[in-house]
């Protein structure tokens, strides 16, 4: 659903297709004629000189978002510039009635989307947010190539006979593998420098992970959403990540949608379809929201309201639609615990009246 973005009419609206390395600049006037049009390097300095030989007269400029939105977007408005950051399966939903896609007519389109204000603004989130992004996506990535290599070893195993147990522990891996390994001397040859790399991975994993704990430990918002049953650091951080600012969401409601985890429906004439969650948003969030709510139901012995009717959902509902059930009350909760700067109350409701 388009949202009209009410402002000020403009005197010209710059649209700008962003690609890694260049950006197609189209300037358009109030009543949507091509002023001029043009391709430049996708750096600030560039655009900007760009810019300079458009007519004087107010502008805004408009572009989808993806991976250089948040350079762009400060860049542009440290110079003074009325920037907006436009979301881009609107944009591509608007582009896609266009016979032919090139940079050129992409910026076009984004110019006349910009005019026509029927579109949603992105928020883009501060620096602070997105380097913790940075160290959670650094040690997600090392913890998955870890296992990688562990699966790796365990299928050349099978090859010479060799049955690992179903589960071993990552930290004691190497110290069970290698015995094995050294006794046989093709072996060595093989998966010795495997094990060795993945030794100096899952070091470098520890010490991502105590960064991430150590980060979390240290910031006041996380150390109140990790009072939480089954909230721990990395699910606290990767939330507090992705909201960044608790007020540019006027309802608590709408964050378990934002990130995904409310039905999608289909409704048209006599069909009302609703389905299975939307999945849309972060789907980092959505999995770390879905971990602390199983951690909650199955593994924690804390009491509170949340998890009594989390587990008469699930004797109703099955397990799974209760989890997620809870996932989406946990999002709207810590939302809520940030914005009203409030504690999680522990008690269940059977044991306040």
């Amino acid at each position: 659903m388009f949202l009209q973005f009410e402002e000020n009419e403009m005197d010209y609206y710059i649209g700008l297709d962003v690609s890694l390395r260049s950006v197609a600049v189209c300037v358009i006037d109030a009543d949507g004629k091509h002023v001029y049009e043009r391709a430049v390097a996708c750096e600030i300095e560039d655009i900007l000189a760009c810019l300079r030989d458009m007519p004087v007269g107010q502008s805004r400029v408009g572009f989808e978002s993806g991976a250089m939105s948040q350079h762009l977007y400060y860049g542009l408005r440290a110079a003074g510039l009325d920037v907006v950051c436009m979301e881009a399966r609107q944009v591509n939903a608007a582009l896609s009635a266009m016979r032919n896609k090139t940079d050129k007519t992409d910026a076009r389109g984004i110019a006349q989307v910009l005019r026509s204000g029927w579109f949603n603004p992105v928020y883009i989130k501060s620096r602070e947010a997105h380097a913790i992004r940075a160290l959670l996506s650094s040690r997600k990535v090392v913890q998955r190539k870890c296992i990688d290599l562990a699966n790796e070893v365990r299928g050349l195993f099978r090859v010479f006979g060799l049955r690992l147990a179903p589960r071993i522990d990552q930290a004691s891996f190497d110290e069970r593998v290698r015995p094995i390994i050294e006794a046989d001397s093709d072996l060595s040859q093989a998966l010795l420098p495997l094990l060795d790399a993945r030794a100096v991975l899952y070091s470098t994993y520890r010490e991502l992970d105590r960064r991430v704990k150590r980060a979390a430990s240290h910031d006041e918002i996380c150390m109140r959403f990790m009072a939480i049953p089954g909230v721990g650091p990395i699910a606290a951080l990767t939330f507090r990540a992705a909201i960044d600012d608790p007020g540019r969401f006027t309802s608590s409601r709408t964050v378990a949608a934002h990130f995904g985890l409310t039905p999608r429906r289909y409704q048209s004439g006599e069909m009302d379809n609703p389905g299975r969650i939307s999945k849309a948003g972060d789907r980092d969030v959505r999995s770390t929201l879905y971990a602390a709510a199983n951690a909650m139901m199955m593994r924690s012995v804390a009491s509170s309201e949340i998890k009594s009717w989390g587990l008469r959902l699930m004797r109703r509902k099955g397990r799974r639609r209760a989890v997620v059930a809870v996932a989406r009350k946990l999002a709207v909760i810590m939302h809520r615990m940030w914005a009203d700067n409030t504690e999680f109350r522990h008690k269940p409701l059977e044991a306040t009246s």
